[in-house]
């Protein structure tokens, strides 16, 4: 198997030898250099073109989301954010998720090497799954997403009946840009939406931010207790489940601290399996890009109690895994397009609340 060739762009030199030496244990990755800033390896990609790019955000005479924009544009190539846990680098990382970058991996400001050591395992996981993303697939900026003229207006839907429904999303790898094409496309009125997207801590508050900035929905980090409402969007946050509870006439989330489900936290898996449980028929599930397994037994479960649940398809999809997976698993009623999942949010919450299957 021929190995992934990686660069390394990172202005310090203690993090480059951490990362050198992390991903040059993996025998599927090589490290063909580890440079001080974009200027360097603009240099270094004349003559050998990565495969996977490692990046700083926050470097000198070029900043990491500079170079990525000129690397997406000239030949878009998977790039792995490392970025520190500040409020600056998490919004210069969010917009470099936004521009293209396929993940995230987080470094402190203190003691970065012992923690990137410690953090092994996720950023060379972080690496092969970059490396199997086919980024020409992203949603360009501004891109269309195709939604029937009548979806684009505030729905018709009576406030109780959009209150007893719900809509739940999970994404991973190539999601940030997903979510934001479909929540883009959103009219006001349609059911409360429970949202995991694959992020470290820190990383998940901006990010909603930013969603709630573009689109006519309310978008926020979900805090334990939030109510779901309709045209309102609760972003699971890093590090911790979000469940769906059942509450009087309505819904409201859990969030909590728990072990990693495949690996991850917080998981597809959890929330949906929750979905199922709490609102049954009255749900609607769609799982979207990402690598790996999680969400499609969660997905299975929500089927098998009455909710629609669809896929995002392979070819508009960065990564075909969840989603291959939940399909594998049985658990999914359509296979739908990227450009077609507003569409299908728009009719759901139209004919509620006679059976939405």
């Amino acid at each position: 198997m021929t190995p992934i060739r990686v660069l390394v762009v990172d202005d310090s030199a203690v993090v480059r030898q951490a990362l050198t030496e992390i991903l040059s244990q993996d025998p599927r990755l090589r490290v063909i250099a580890a440079v001080a800033d974009p200027l360097f390896a603009l240099q270094r990609m004349r003559s050998q073109w990565p495969d996977v790019i490692v990046l700083d955000i926050e470097m000198p005479r070029m900043d990491g989301l500079t170079f990525l924009r000129q690397v997406m544009a000239q030949r878009p190539t998977p790039v792995v954010v490392c970025s520190s846990l500040t409020g600056h680098g998490a919004a210069m990382t969010v917009a470099a998720l936004a521009a293209g970058a396929v993940a995230v991996v987080a470094k402190p400001k203190a003691g970065v090497r012992a923690h990137l050591h410690a953090s092994a395992g996720e950023l060379v996981q972080a690496v092969r799954s970059a490396a199997l993303a086919n980024v020409r697939r992203l949603p360009a900026a501004g891109e269309p997403v195709a939604l029937e003229p009548a979806g684009t207006a505030s729905l018709p839907v009576a406030d109780r009946e959009a209150a007893s429904h719900v809509i739940a999303l999970g994404a991973s790898t190539g999601g940030t840009q997903a979510l934001e094409s479909v929540l883009k496309a959103l009219p006001d009125g349609i059911p409360g939406m429970v949202v995991v997207q694959h992020m470290p801590e820190a990383f998940t508050a901006p990010f909603a931010q930013r969603l709630d900035g573009l689109c006519r929905l309310d978008v926020r980090e979900a805090r334990d207790g939030d109510a779901v409402l309709p045209g309102r969007v609760l972003i699971a946050p890093g590090g911790r489940h979000m469940s769906l509870r059942r509450g009087g006439t309505g819904y409201f989330v859990e969030v909590r601290c728990g072990p990693a489900v495949h690996h991850h936290c917080p998981s597809v898996d959890v929330l949906f399996r929750s979905v199922a449980g709490a609102a049954g028929a009255r749900a609607l599930g769609i799982i979207m890009t990402g690598m790996g397994a999680d969400g499609a037994l969660g997905l299975r479960d929500m089927q098998r109690a009455g909710a629609l649940t669809l896929a995002q398809d392979e070819a508009s999809s960065v990564v075909f895994g969840m989603n291959r997976e939940a399909i594998r698993a049985g658990g999914v009623d359509r296979v739908v397009p990227l450009g077609a999942l507003a569409g299908e949010i728009v009719r759901y919450a139209g004919r509620m609340p006679s059976d939405s299957r």
